[in-house]
């Protein structure tokens, strides 16, 4: 079984409205149409019925019944009485019209309105006119009933019931081209906020922008659809301030490393060197390679579990060889004593190894560059978790610069003639918080700085 082919739908919802609208609108005006020419078809007919009656009425005057048989009575307008006007002694036919036979199609027609003996109406198709109005009236008599049948040509009332049915039509096919056009017109006018308002989400998505659309000086429907672009252009900011704060931590984290791997380059250029002074610069450059890697996986592991599972068991670590690794193998000063204090070498944190360093490095890192003389890095249990506790005795956070301590790329002195890009303590509450844990400063600690990092236990 052949299908028929499937018309293609419009692409756009404003195209979809108006097509919509206008079949709306077609399907009504067909059933209006229909409904108005009915009824102007039956107000044509009874129009057609009541001329006729009139004319019967008008034909009885002429036919006498009170005597013992029916009699046609001639008056001066005899003539344009007899015009189509059958009269009938019952079923005996007494007169017809001057052109009709006495076998014709209207003839037989108005024979049987006569034999009904009610007064009745009907249509009869015929040669010319072709379609002929017949009505039927009675002449009560005191011997008997007479019959007056007379006709009508409905050629007149067929061509107005044409005309109006035409008009009709025409009036339908410019109101479905009004209702295409204003529906379209208002549809896209509608429309024209939304458009407007997917641009500007595309402009400030591409740059992050603050911007948003609010739900003031607009409808009930845009006020919802700005309110979601609000909330995805509020998504798409976070990620990228996410994307660029991964890339500063990145090269935060990566700049102590390359800078050993550089001065280790410098010193074993600067003059011939031997075989074992050739395999230590090798050592430590691989072992600073190492650590580069060590951070950009810990770092971009920490993003995908972010992600995918926040909430993940991230490990078990001993928290005494890390904290010693760390204060032997960071750049100390000469003059800089590092202090490791873990009573407990059994104390376990409940994170990685590598995400422990990452914490704990950059409060460790930030201590020896403002230290006069010692840093302490202690471990103890405390509530179900560890605390670990990272103290100098420099000069302490300024109390102005307290609110900003933990800001991204907020340093209290710029021009302290110190190596930072102020990401490090950021990283570290980050890095804390994505495992249950926290990164805090110590206001009431005297001398010096005091940083507090709170981890769940092993």
């Amino acid at each position: 079984m052949n299908r028929l082919p499937r018309l293609p739908a419009p692409h756009t919802l404003r195209g979809r409205l108006s097509l919509v609208a206008l079949a709306t609108a077609a399907l009504l005006m067909t059933v209006l149409t229909v409904a108005f020419n009915t009824v102007m078809d039956r107000h044509l007919r009874h129009q057609a019925d009541d001329e006729l009656r009139n004319r019967a009425a008008a034909v009885a005057t002429t036919v006498d019944t009170g005597g013992p048989r029916v009699r046609v009575v001639k008056s001066v307008n005899d003539r344009l009485l007899d015009a189509n006007v059958w009269i009938y002694d019952g079923t005996r036919l007494l007169e017809r019209p001057p052109t009709a036979s006495s076998d014709d199609t209207l003839t037989r027609a108005a024979g049987r309105l006569a034999a009904g003996g009610s007064p009745f109406c009907t249509t009869v198709r015929a040669v010319n006119p072709r379609f002929v109005r017949l009505c039927s009236g009675t002449v009560p008599g005191a011997l008997g009933t007479a019959t007056v049948v007379t006709a009508l040509d409905l050629a007149p009332f067929r061509n107005s019931a044409r005309t109006v049915l035409l008009g009709s039509l025409v009036l339908d096919a410019v109101m479905l081209l009004c209702t295409y056009v204003l529906t379209r017109l208002a549809v896209g006018r509608a429309l024209r906020p939304v458009r407007t308002m997917t641009d500007q989400a595309t402009q400030w998505s591409a740059v992050g922008s603050d911007e948003r659309f609010g739900a003031a000086r607009h409808p009930v429907e845009l006020a919802r659809l700005g309110a979601s672009l609000d909330a995805l252009l509020d998504r798409i900011r976070t990620v990228l301030r996410h994307e660029q704060q991964l890339t500063g931590e990145l090269s935060h984290e990566l700049r102590t490393p390359l800078t050993r791997i550089i001065i280790e380059l410098d010193w074993w250029r600067a003059r011939p060197r031997s075989e074992a002074d050739t395999r230590a610069t090798h050592e430590v450059i691989a072992e600073a390679a190492q650590s580069m890697r060590t951070i950009c996986d810990t770092l971009l592991d920490h993003t995908r579990e972010s992600a995918h599972t926040p909430s993940a068991a991230p490990g078990t670590t001993a928290v005494a060889p890390v904290l010693d690794r760390l204060a032997q193998h960071l750049d100390t000063p000469n003059r800089i004593r590092t202090a490791v204090d873990v009573p407990d070498a059994r104390l376990e944190a409940g994170v990685a190894p590598a995400l422990l360093e990452r914490v704990v490095s950059p409060l460790l890192a930030n201590a020896l560059r403002y230290a006069r003389s010692t840093v302490t890095v202690s471990a103890r249990p405390r509530h179900g978790g560890v605390r670990i506790t990272v103290t100098d005795d420099g000069p302490g956070v300024p109390e102005a610069f307290l609110h900003d301590l933990f800001q991204p790329g907020r340093r209290a002195d710029p021009d302290d003639a110190h190596d930072g890009a102020g990401l490090g303590l950021p990283l570290a509450r980050r890095l804390a918080r994505a495992v249950g844990g926290d990164v805090t400063h110590d206001p009431g600690h005297a001398a010096g700085a005091c940083f507090l990092v709170d981890l769940p236990s092993g």
